[in-house]
Parts: structure tokens; sequence; C-alpha cells
């Protein structure tokens, strides 16, 4: 696949503002599986992530004006995590504490799957005090990390932050994250948030059985079933799947279907979650 992609015009350019957690990713890819007691030689890179965070970066490469609100620690992976961010423009939002932030491991297996072992710190402490309304009523779409809807006081602020958008969207956290929660309480949580779109994959839409919304789904390999129809994945060689969601679901706020299986087929090429430049084109 080319390194080229589509950004959408500077006229039409969208301003979006999301809201969750803005971590520092370490993603792993051994040559080989891991073995007890030993050492296994591996590809290992640092860089910004969390969903809210890399749907803002992408949704920056691809032409739109981003904003994250989030809390941040004070410690070296908070600053790590915010400088890279910077770099493709996204605004960030928030509080920064004293104490650590939120660090996720992904570890891929030799056979593609993935595992990831999460310690959010402040980053699921936000409250709903600490947002600014202008943050968001200058934008013209909150997108909501599903992961903020996993516990108070994150969830309360979320919902707060959707009573105040012009339009609001959701990607849902995993479907093993919803059946901790429990699905009744994690769809009374996104009643309440009252999304006007939802991204979900197969397994994370089969967790909410009872909630009703227009729904993007992402099919992995087999590309996304959008409101306009099913669109194939572009073939491509995938190296690192971390952030292919989020990739698709910022490409889909920007531009439409198209340009969201672009970014999606686009980000399985890189390793980690970000774009590999601060401005794709």
């Amino acid at each position: 696949m080319s390194a080229e992609i589509a950004t959408v015009p500077e006229s039409t350019r969208l301003s979006l503002c999301t809201i969750g957690d803005l971590i520092l990713d370490v993603v792993v890819l051994p040559d080989r599986p891991l073995a007890p007691d030993a050492d296994t030689p591996a590809t290992i890179r640092f860089a910004a992530g969390g969903q809210a965070a890399n749907v803002a970066a992408w949704a920056s490469a691809l032409g739109a004006c981003s904003r994250l609100i989030c809390k941040r620690g004070s410690d070296v992976s908070s600053e790590l995590a915010a400088a890279e961010l910077a770099r493709y423009g996204v605004e960030i939002c928030g509080p920064v504490v004293e104490g650590r932030g939120g660090v996720v491991a992904s570890i891929r297996d030799v056979l593609g799957r993935r595992t990831m072992v999460s310690d959010r710190g402040a980053a699921s402490l936000l409250q709903r005090s600490e947002l600014d309304p202008s943050w968001v009523r200058s934008c013209d779409v909150l997108h909501v990390s599903g992961y903020c809807l996993l516990q108070e006081p994150m969830a309360e602020a979320a919902i707060h932050a959707a009573a105040l958008a012009r339009r609001v969207t959701v990607d849902l956290a995993s479907a093993h994250d919803i059946e901790i929660v429990g699905a009744r309480r994690f769809s009374e949580r996104l009643r309440a948030l009252g999304p006007d779109l939802a991204f979900a994959t197969e397994a994370e839409r089969a967790a909410v059985p009872d909630f009703d919304a227009t729904w993007v789904i992402k099919l992995g390999a087999r590309g996304a079933r959008f409101p306009e129809g099913l669109y194939p994945a572009r073939p491509v060689a995938a190296v690192d799947t971390t952030g292919a969601g989020d990739a698709l679901a910022a490409g889909y706020l920007v531009g439409g279907p198209e340009l969201a299986v672009q970014a999606a087929a686009r980000s399985v090429g890189l390793i980690g979650a970000m774009p590999s430049a601060p401005r794709l084109g």
C-alpha cells in the first residue's frame, strides 16, 4: 500500500474533541514465542496511546482540528505521552496531577494475537468539576472512549460532557471489560451518554444487546459495516493491529467509509497505534 492517504480539504475541516485516556503505549512484538526464565528478542516501541488519544491523533493527521480531554499524571510516562501527542497538533485539555500516568503494555504473539496489560493511573480519575464547557461546545463532535464508562467518576464526567456537545459518538470498551462492569450498568451509561453513533467490534456489540444505536461494526481483516454498507478491508501486510479500530473511527468521522478503511489499512502497516507522521498525504 502507498504511504500516502487522503486528507480532507481545509474548507471542510472537522473540529473533533475526544474524551478519555492519554497513556504511554509499550508495544512488544516478540520474534518468537516467549519462554519462561529466558530472554526473547523483540521489537519494542514506546508511543502515546489510549483510545481517545489515538482517535484524536489520527483525526488530526487526516485533516481535522483535534482536542483531547483527559486527566494525566506528572511522571515521566505522562510527559512522554503528552509530548508525543502534541507532535500531531492535538490540543490537550484537562488537569495534570501529582502521581503516575497510565501505561499499557501490548504484547503480540507469533500468531498475531494481542494481550494487553493496563495501568490507567490518573487517567480514570477525571471528574465532572474538572471539565471546562468551552472545550466541548467549541467542537463539532465529541467522541467518547468507552473506557470512560467503566467506572466513576469518569463516567459521570463523560456523560456531562456529552450533554454539552452538538454531536456525540462513542467507541465501546472491550467485551471483556463490559462483562466485568456488567452489561446492564454499561448500557445504562451508554443511554445516559446518548450517542448519535457507536463504534464496536462484533463481540462488543453483542455485549450490550439491549442498547440501540446507529452502529459502525469493526470486522478486523474483513473490513467494517457502516451505515452506508459493508466496506472490505484494504489488502495490506499487517505488522501490528494495535489502534487500527481507532484509525478507522477517526477516518469515518473525518471523511466517511472510504477514508476509514484507508486509515485502518495504513495503521496495521505500522508499529503502535499512532500515525507515522503528524500529517498524512
